[in-house]
């Protein structure tokens, strides 16, 4: 008989390679922080398909990845990276900023 901590952890593995599968499924997509702006200023990313969003921030301080049309908004870490999904999105202009540096962070996802 296995143990109820046991299948917990069989349990928490099998679901775990469920949400990796399905994660792998999803086309990367990278945006680089550098000198307070995200390279490149416009990503084009498929319509109607989820998207997993890689930031890299090359910076010596943190930066906000925000953006009210994609209802998001994570801290990206000096010399770090995050992952966002977004999606699936209609076709169209996603704008995104930095928060910590509203002037110069600024990009826009162009869904096709």
């Amino acid at each position: 008989m296995v143990s109820r901590s046991a299948f917990r952890w069989i349990a928490a593995f099998y679901w775990l390679l469920a949400v990796s599968a399905a994660d792998a499924d999803d086309p990367v997509f990278r945006l680089t922080i550098r000198d307070h702006r995200f390279e490149p200023a416009e990503l084009v990313v498929p319509a109607g398909q989820k998207i997993k969003l890689e930031v890299e921030n090359l910076d010596a301080t943190p930066e906000e990845f925000e953006s009210y049309e994609l209802n998001r908004e994570k801290v990206v870490p000096a010399k770090g990276t995050v992952v966002i999904f977004v999606g699936p999105l209609k076709p169209g202009r996603y704008p995104f900023f930095g928060d910590f540096n509203k002037d110069s962070a600024k990009g826009v996802l162009i869904a096709k």
